[in-house]
């Protein structure tokens, strides 16, 4: 996304359940500006996100989707009422953190998630990513133990993953790109009631270190960078 020197994105975080309560967490800890957004009111949830942090700033959909990042909290079933909340997503970055966790594989007509919901989100580009982390544990400091929480991301735009990469550094966390949607996209996704794999197995270290020349320590919540 292009953006002058001087300016910084705007941030947004759609979904306030526990997924989206935890990233606004993130944010407010980093002391970042950031829009959170239901299809409810925002005085349903503005204690809530009082009690999070000044920095998390209750809004209506139609409001948060102007912003150029969006963190997509939603149930998987649920995306594409967001994606009707405006005609194109051109210009704009569309993290998606949900899980297709109990679709049938065939409904996603063959394709990743990620690809999936791409397709509703016209013009835009997608970065899958946060998604792999349960919300109590994307809720804690990803700082763990002397290193950070590895936070995996995919997209088929290597701007929107990079400026996604910059971002999730500012939170703290280490990202790890894994590739497009249809490869990085595929290691981080729910297949129907599982998951399409195993991310502490061996053979997914030299996937995950194809862009970073490292090693971690492969634990089945948090990662550890080892220098």
């Amino acid at each position: 996304m292009s953006k002058s020197e001087n300016k910084v994105a705007s941030y947004a975080i759609i979904g306030f359940g526990n997924i989206g309560k935890a990233l606004a967490r993130a944010f407010a800890r980093k002391g970042i500006e950031v829009s959170v957004a239901t299809t409810r009111k925002p005085e349903s949830f503005a204690s809530a996100a009082a009690a999070i942090g000044p920095q998390i700033i209750p809004t209506t959909l139609a409001e948060a989707v102007k912003a150029e990042v969006i963190f997509l909290a939603v149930r998987f079933e649920s995306h594409p009422d967001v994606a009707k909340a405006l005609p194109t997503w051109q210009g704009k970055i569309i993290v998606d953190v949900t899980n297709a966790y109990g679709v049938p594989p065939e409904k996603l007509g063959g394709q990743p998630s990620s690809g999936f919901v791409a397709q509703a989100f016209t013009g835009g580009k997608l970065v899958k990513g946060f998604n792999h982390l349960i919300a109590a544990i994307l809720d804690q400091d990803p700082a763990v133990n002397g290193g950070r929480r590895v936070v995996f991301l995919a997209s088929d735009d290597e701007g929107a993953a990079a400026e996604i990469a910059a971002l999730a550094e500012n939170l703290g966390f280490s990202p790890v790109k894994l590739g497009g949607l249809s490869e990085g996209g595929l290691l981080v996704q729910a297949r129907g009631n599982s998951w399409a794999t195993d991310l502490s197995g061996p053979g997914q270290v030299q996937v995950m270190n194809r862009d970073r020349k490292f090693g971690y320590d492969l634990g089945p919540i948090s990662f550890k960078k080892i220098n």
